[in-house]
């Protein structure tokens, strides 16, 4: 888990080696090339057959089509703050995710929140509303990344197909789009790929750097608890905040300061009440186990 969120928080510093490449066409490498990478780890599983069950219908068509366009939304989003220098508006709208699927959670599968989640909800709307009214613009990079990140996250409770057959699948159903993209800044001599091939090979590296966080992440969840999971995926946020800040010397203003402030402490309290929920269900579940009769 810890090496998921590494290579997660880390990334700004790889897509800052690309900043010459357009976002849009940045984003169709990264979705074709995790098509291959992703194809081939299912072809080597022998669990190729498994996207005709993901694809299986049109329903489950649909749902793959809405999880695609969010995940691709926030790839962009991401992609465009590392190369417009906003890096620290990303880092926040990672913080934001883990409220905004509460959030989510209990307006669209109608989950109950615990008193000290509610605040940490309403921390966090004090946060986004004194960054809007300080700044004159509500922060857009933040707000959609979060949001497109946890409608994502709430779609893919629809699937019944394992990690790594989504996201294939995902692909699957985005790369002719990108693929056409390419053929298109391609065309009449221009695109990067294959014109420079140490750019070239950086392209072509973007699927393994979408595949291996993914990987490590599925296979942490198999191993440690979901509180452990939840306080873990701080880590993306806070190295992708120190390397806005420390390597690539984005500016901090007052109220982007007050907002993390906020968020931090949010986070604080919903962290602390997700624990102490997890607790408590172990304990519930020791006493029901002992209760058994042999």
């Amino acid at each position: 888990m810890i090496g998921a969120c590494s290579i997660w928080g880390l990334s700004p510093l790889y897509y800052k080696l690309l900043v010459d490449v357009p976002p849009l066409e940045l984003l169709a490498h990264r979705t074709v090339w995790s098509l291959v990478v992703f194809a081939g780890i299912l072809a080597m599983q022998k669990r190729l057959g498994r996207l005709r069950v993901a694809l299986g219908n049109m329903r489950s068509v649909a749902i793959v089509a809405f999880a695609a366009f969010m995940i691709s939304s926030n790839w962009f989003l991401f992609i465009f703050s590392v190369q417009s220098g906003h890096v620290v508006e990303s880092a926040l709208g990672y913080y934001m995710f883990p409220l905004v699927a509460v959030l989510l959670g209990t307006l669209v599968l109608k989950e109950r929140l615990a008193p000290l989640q509610w605040l940490a909800v309403g921390l966090a709307t004090i946060a986004v509303t004194q960054l809007t009214l300080g700044l004159g613009v509500a922060p857009w990079i933040s707000l959609v990344i979060a949001m497109t990140f946890g409608l994502y996250g709430l779609v893919k409770k629809r699937l019944t197909v394992g990690a790594m057959t989504s996201v294939t699948a995902e692909v699957l159903v985005l790369s002719p789009v990108g693929l056409g993209w390419l053929a298109h800044v391609h065309w009449g001599g221009g695109g990067v790929f294959g014109h420079d091939v140490g750019l070239s090979a950086l392209l072509a590296f973007s699927g393994v750097l979408t595949a291996l966080p993914l990987i490590l992440f599925s296979a942490a969840a198999q191993r440690v608890n979901m509180a452990t999971l939840g306080l873990l995926q701080y880590m993306n946020p806070t190295l992708q905040f120190f390397c806005a800040v420390v390597l690539f010397g984005e500016p901090l203003n007052t109220f982007q300061l007050v907002a993390f402030g906020l968020i931090w402490l949010a986070l604080a309290i919903y962290s602390f009440q997700s624990l102490a929920q997890e607790r408590a269900r172990r304990r519930s579940a020791m006493v029901s186990a002992a209760e058994t009769p042999l």
